[in-house]
């Protein structure tokens, strides 16, 4: 869904009024939720027993089950199949579960919804705690190992199409769960059908309450085998179906060429190799890890020892008063990443303090109409981000602010060797340090590593990570990215710098301090190459901070910038700006089969682009790669392992490192 130069806002969440026994109807479609009678019982009956779960769960051959879903309400749905795929003996196949919605709940509402039903109360509160604001776009939630759901607030026909134009069958099980037919016209279009249908495997079901002749005719047309079972209650009949054979996705976007659709046709494999050990390299290994992927992690120097090795590193994202890629990929990313965080912190593996904090972080803004703009838009989504002004952003840091600016509660600081150690402990991570410069050649279907004439492993798929050193792997020579010094400077802390609460965010940055020091910076050199810190970088840094918060200033200005250490690292960016995440195009077969583009750059070529078989990138994260980073991992996990994308099929092109071949082929820079 490409949203560009729209105004950005909150989608709009549902209107609600509750009936005498507390079930929730929809103010716009005049419809219940669930039954008055039993929700609970209607919804095992009409969507997982229909759909002969959790059955099909126990088959010897059942490893990976994806459930779409149109409607996802008050999630209990997904709460039924959950708590059915718990109960199962391991090992149980790994779920995913996509719903989409138009019109989400409020959290508040959802909370009310799922208070009545106490079996499902400790599923309920976890769902909760990563319920998603209602922003417009994909939403991935990781709720146990396992399990992926995938909250889409979109349309149901853009999302479908978006799903469909990605070429892909995807979904085992359909649950068709939006209200009455006669009340919702448009989510049981022909359109909508035929897009489920096309997304189906072999031998995928559908379910839904209910039996009306339209609806099961037009699954029929669509190539379901469509049958009417008992129904639930009052209701004497609900319809399931089967469709035995994949059909053929209707077009996702006729008019967006093929480029960025690689084959994805490859099994799940079963070792991987992964290049760098920094934030990049480490959260992509977790990722296919979690889903039972070997995976051998080789790092030129030593774990974090590169951009990722600063002590403390804030989480960034950023806000504007209209769409573009960029801005929804990083609120996208942020919110993501926050729960990630999160997540290892409630596991143990990280600990508060000592390892990150968060406790928020502060954002300076001089652009008060934007403020002003954007106050309005965030009314509904306070935990997400909120205007503040100088006294409220002043009380809430506990340092004198001089201006406004935004609060995003979610955020923090993390020490960024911490999450990669914690990340790489792992038991089917396998980590090699001290590697020096890796090459890679292909035989056959394995890619080799080699360091020199010495072997460090080969596999089916290997992921650059490599940050700084992306480009000097031979396959990717020819990307456009840039390298950045930076500069942090340590600040031991004081008793006036004792009393900052969260993050502050300026022209730079600082966080509260972590055993006594509080890391700030930094300085940015596009054409430095000093591997040494420079005292007139910790000068600048001062002096930012300076400005930053007047009542340091003499305190700051006392300093002697030579007594002060320091840490300088190399980010890597992107002329966009956005990393560089998927699959490695054959460059000169690339720009060959796209060579059209030089005359006519809207022009429509229907052919898959050329890719490496088994090679993708994972770099050009510039300086907010703990923010970035997370979700770019489950990005390419997906797309290795066959599952639905957790980002837009406009967000997955606008990281695509063939992106820059269509960008140069359009302005005739590339003579094929």
């Amino acid at each position: 869904m490409k949203r560009d130069n729209l105004p950005w806002q909150p989608v709009q969440t549902a209107t609600l009024r509750w009936s005498d026994n507390g079930v929730p109807v929809s103010d716009s479609f005049d419809d219940v939720y669930y039954s008055q009678e039993n929700g609970l019982a209607e919804s095992r009956h009409v969507f997982l027993l229909a759909s002969e779960l959790p059955r099909r769960w126990q088959s010897p051959t059942c490893r990976q089950f994806c459930i779409g879903e149109l409607g996802f309400g008050t999630g209990l749905n997904f709460l039924l199949t959950w708590q059915a795929w718990r109960e199962l003996p391991a090992p149980r196949p790994e779920l995913h579960y996509l719903s989409v919605e138009k019109h989400p709940l409020t959290r508040h509402d959802l909370a009310r919804a799922l208070a009545s039903w106490p079996s499902l109360a400790t599923l309920a509160e976890r769902l909760l705690a990563d319920y998603p604001p209602p922003l417009a776009g994909q939403h991935r939630l990781l709720l146990e190992p396992g399990l992926r759901l995938d909250l889409w607030w979109e349309d149901a026909q853009d999302a479908l199409t978006d799903l469909a134009g990605r070429e892909q069958s995807l979904v085992d099980a359909w649950y068709l769960d939006g209200f009455a037919p006669n009340r919702n016209e448009s989510m049981w279009s022909p359109e909508v059908i035929n897009a489920v249908a096309g997304l189906c495997r072999k031998g995928a079901s559908v379910a839904t309450f209910t039996a009306a002749g339209h609806v099961r005719r037009k699954l029929q047309d669509a190539g379901f085998r469509v049958s009417k079972v008992p129904g639930y209650g009052r209701k004497r009949e609900c319809v399931r179906g089967v469709i035995d054979a994949a059909v053929a996705p209707p077009p996702g976007n006729p008019g967006a060429s093929p480029w960025d659709l690689p084959d994805c046709a490859q099994d799940r494999p079963q070792h991987v190799l992964v290049l760098g050990g920094g934030l990049a390299g480490c959260t992509t290994a977790a990722a296919l890890a979690e889903r039972g992927v070997h995976v051998t992690l080789l790092e030129q120097g030593t774990l974090a020892g590169g951009g990722s090795g600063n002590d403390q590193g804030v989480l960034y994202t950023r806000l504007s008063r209209k769409h573009s890629a960029l801005v929804d990929f990083a609120l996208q990313g942020f919110r993501f990443a926050t729960h990630f965080y999160r997540a290892l912190f409630r596991s143990g593996k990280l600990q508060t303090h000592l390892d990150g904090d968060l406790c928020g972080s502060f954002q300076q803004s001089s652009n008060s109409e934007e403020m002003t703009l954007l106050s309005a838009a965030l009314s509904g989504v306070e935990d997400l981000a909120e205007v503040l002004d100088q006294a409220q952003a002043s009380r809430r840091l506990g340092v004198e602010q001089p201006c406004a600016g935004y609060w995003y509660p979610g955020s923090g600081w993390m020490r960024p060797a911490a999450v990669c150690k914690a990340l790489a402990s792992s038991d089917r991570i396998r980590l090699m340090e001290h590697c020096g410069e890796v090459t890679l050649r292909r035989e056959g279907a394995l890619w080799h590593a080699m360091a020199g004439n010495n072997s460090l492993g080969d596999a089916p798929v290997v992921i650059v990570a490599a940050g700084a050193g992306t480009t000097a792997v031979e396959q990717l020579g020819w990307l456009p990215l840039q390298t950045i010094r930076g500069q942090i400077t340590e600040l031991p802390a004081t008793s006036a710098t004792g009393k900052l609460r969260a993050a502050l965010c300026h022209v730079g940055y600082i966080a509260p301090a972590r055993e006594g020091i509080h890391s700030m910076g930094a300085s940015f050199n596009i054409h430095v190459t000093d591997p040494a810190p420079r005292e007139e970088d910790h000068r600048e840094n001062l002096s930012k901070l300076a400005a930053a918060v007047p009542s340091w200033a003499a305190s700051l200005d006392a300093i002697d910038p030579g007594s002060l250490q320091g840490r300088v690292g190399y980010r890597c960016a992107s002329p966009d700006y956005m990393p560089v995440v998927g699959p490695v195009p054959a460059f000169t077969r690339f720009a060959h089969d796209y060579s059209g583009l030089g005359r006519n750059a809207q022009r429509f070529i229907a052919r898959r682009g050329a890719y490496l078989p088994g090679l993708y990138v994972n770099a050009a994260h510039g300086s907010r790669g703990l923010v970035s980073t997370p979700i770019t991992a489950e990005l390419l996990a997906s797309m290795i392992c066959n599952e639905p994308l957790p980002l837009s099929r406009t967000l997955s092109r606008a990281l695509s490192p063939a992106r820059f071949i269509i960008r140069d082929l359009s302005r005739n820079r590339i003579t094929p």
